[in-house]
């Protein structure tokens, strides 16, 4: 009798997937996700009462997020992100390899800084406009442009605070962010770092070799309130003043793992953060925080939520019942084994359906295993390297890609899916294998 619930269910969930990707007449997506919930709930997949565990679930998550986003929003009102790419043009002393670096440097610590997401939104605009004054034609923009997104995207890796998809997994499986940092953050920035070698070695040839060093037209206009009385110039005055910022920003960033350390709720500790650069903005733009309810992506709490009702109805008709019998064998064989296999398993499904359905899914398939608590980790770690870093083989693997492909595109810089894929193709699987082994021997080294 379950049959007709189990069909409705799965169908449910495909055509939401369907809707999501598709985004007819630029829908946002959590309208399309919202449906597929209500349809789940109609269904009789998700009960009233499993409700209540989705909300205690994904909150702390969504909530992290939005308020990382809200202090990027405040930075850029400062101006904070024209002032880097104006540096970004100077550091590279008129090399264009030099610009390649600085590019993936910026992009790893924005991601790292803030989340993938809002490094995708905030600093791909600011490339796009830093190309476009440089006078670069088209093949010239795009290895700037796709290395620094698929950077941007994979460094959510190293600590699970980049990635709301990140943040809901790790409540999931009890895992706290020191604890994931200690055991990722050494093999996912070397995996990042090989991928930078590998795209820059695939893209070498078409690397301008000389770019202009001074840019004009960069510089924000939000920042001209900031006067003082010193001595100092203007542009040593904005520098020191970008700095101070950067180094709060830095401190909002380490107090989430102390929080997480000592048992404090990050939430609570990201939007104090949010709040003081809120406060801070006020006082020296004079700009009052009532612009953040137009501006901060609420959907995104919407779209958290939505999703993790489909997923939680497609674990109730058995779905993960299902992956355990088939990953079980595999993954309880040995750590490597588990490494394997499980970020292979994330990378396939994140490239079918999206790495956001793909890892709640594998996350909940992990935490009805029955594993030893290593096995556990080392997958769940796994599983994030999948859907974060392997999911990127297609544009469709992440809703930041795809974000990212609209983005240069409003900024008229044309790359095709085949374009994307030509290259994803020879770099993303060695890199995702690679940062998988990798896992497995820092791992065992740790523990």
């Amino acid at each position: 009798m379950f049959q007709p619930m189990v069909w409705m269910t799965i169908l449910s969930f495909l055509v939401t997937l369907i809707f999501i990707l598709w985004r007819p007449r630029g829908v946002n997506e959590a309208i399309p996700a919202t449906v597929g919930a209500i349809l789940i709930l109609l269904i009789g997949s998700v009960s009233l009462s499993d409700l209540g565990q989705i909300t205690e679930t994904i909150s702390g998550a969504a909530i992290t997020i939005i308020a990382t986003i809200v202090m990027a929003i405040v930075l850029e009102s400062f101006g904070f992100f024209h002032w880097v790419a104006e540096k970004l043009a100077a550091k590279a002393r008129g090399s264009g390899i030099r610009l390649f670096w600085y590019v993936n440097l910026l992009c790893f610590l924005m991601t790292l800084f803030f989340n993938n997401d809002g490094s995708i939104l905030i600093t791909t605009p600011i490339l796009v406009m830093l190309l476009n004054n440089m006078g670069l034609k088209n093949h010239q923009k795009i290895p700037y442009l796709l290395s620094g997104g698929l950077i941007a995207t994979a460094s959510s890796a190293p600590i699970g605070v980049s990635n709301i998809v990140n943040l809901i997994a790790l409540k999931i499986v009890h895992m706290d962010l020191y604890m994931h940092t200690a055991m990722m953050f050494v093999p996912a920035t070397l995996g990042l770092l090989f991928l930078a070698g590998l795209l820059f070695l695939r893209f070498y040839k078409a690397l301008p070799r000389t770019v202009p060093v001074k840019i004009s037209g960069l510089t924000a206009p939000a920042y001209h309130p900031l006067k003082t009385k010193s001595s100092l110039s203007l542009d040593k005055e904005r520098s020191r003043f970008m700095r101070n910022i950067l180094l709060f920003v830095f401190a909002v960033r380490i107090s989430l793992f102390v929080a997480s350390f000592v048992g404090i709720p990050v939430s609570v500790m990201a939007v104090f953060g949010s709040l003081v650069l809120l406060g801070w903005r006020w006082f020296h733009l004079k700009i009052p925080p009532t612009d953040m309810l137009k501006k901060t992506p609420w959907y995104i709490l919407v779209f958290a939520f939505s999703m993790y009702v489909i997923i939680y109805g497609l674990h109730n008709i058995g779905l993960t019942a299902w992956l355990i019998d088939f990953m079980h064998p595999m993954v309880s064989g040995s750590l490597l084994h588990a490494s394997v296999m499980m970020g292979t398993l994330l990378t396939i499904l994140s490239n079918l359906f999206n790495n956001h359905p793909a890892l709640m899914i594998g996350t909940l398939t992990l935490t009805n295993m029955h594993l030893n608590p290593l096995t556990l980790k080392i997958s769940y770690l796994a599983s994030v390297i999948g859907s974060d870093m392997g999911a990127l083989l297609l544009p469709m693997g992440t809703l930041a890609t795809l974000m990212w492909m609209h983005i240069i595109r409003r900024g008229k810089v044309k790359i095709t899916w085949w374009q994307y894929v030509k290259i994803t193709l020879v770099v993303i699987p060695p890199a995702t294998l690679f940062t998988l082994v990798v896992l497995y021997y820092w791992v065992s080294w740790l523990f």
